[in-house]
């Protein structure tokens, strides 16, 4: 007689679904698993045997965080082909459509880095990660557009765009991150603009 499907795959993805949105919210370390399970309709047994642990369901929940930044990421790169300028104002305005939204905590990725600094933890180093792989797509953008000194141009619009990160969070809708086009805007004109002969 064969086994009935097991429920595994729904726990776990109610699981994650729960863990995500009480992480962002609240800060991975102040949910407990009780917490999760509890709302997600599940158990505990259901999520250490999706997940492993709670840190490996953060690590997962971080990789949900990775692929939403890099579909905002991509989508402002597909709506302006061959135009690396356009592209990354697009991502800036992107940025500040999201910091108006309601309940809007900035960029989970960059708050799993604060909340963990110790590099071996599992949901760290998927945080840098992907951090990593937005400066280097950042200096692929700004070498295309022949900035005069690429790698300080995409580690100032960085810098620009992890403090609209956390302001949003400070300020709300009203706040500074609503400058940082504007910013990102004049910092690309300073290392681009032809000098005079």
């Amino acid at each position: 007689m064969p086994r009935p499907p097991s429920d595994t795959p729904k726990a776990a993805d109610r699981i994650l679904s729960t863990a995500g949105e009480l992480f962002y919210r609240q800060g991975a370390r102040a949910v407990g698993v009780d917490e999760i399970v509890e709302r997600a309709a599940s158990t505990k047994p259901s999520l250490y045997r999706a997940f492993g642990s709670k840190d490996q369901l953060i690590a997962a929940y971080l990789e949900g965080q990775g692929e939403h930044m890099w579909a905002g990421f991509e989508a402002a790169l597909a709506a302006h082909p061959d135009d690396p300028k356009a592209q990354i104002l697009a991502y800036f305005d992107g940025m500040a459509d999201r910091a108006t939204q309601k309940g809007y905590r900035g960029c989970g990725l960059s708050n799993a880095v604060v909340e963990y600094p110790d590099p071996k933890h599992p949901g760290r180093k998927v945080a840098v990660g992907h951090k990593e792989q937005l400066r280097a797509r950042l200096r692929d953008l700004t070498r295309a557009m022949d900035a005069r000194k690429p790698k300080r141009l995409a580690d100032s619009l960085l810098l620009l765009m992890e403090g609209a990160f956390v302001t949003s969070q400070l300020f709300g809708p009203d706040g500074p991150a609503g400058a940082a086009r504007g910013a990102a805007e004049a910092l690309i004109e300073a290392h681009t603009k032809a000098t005079a002969a």
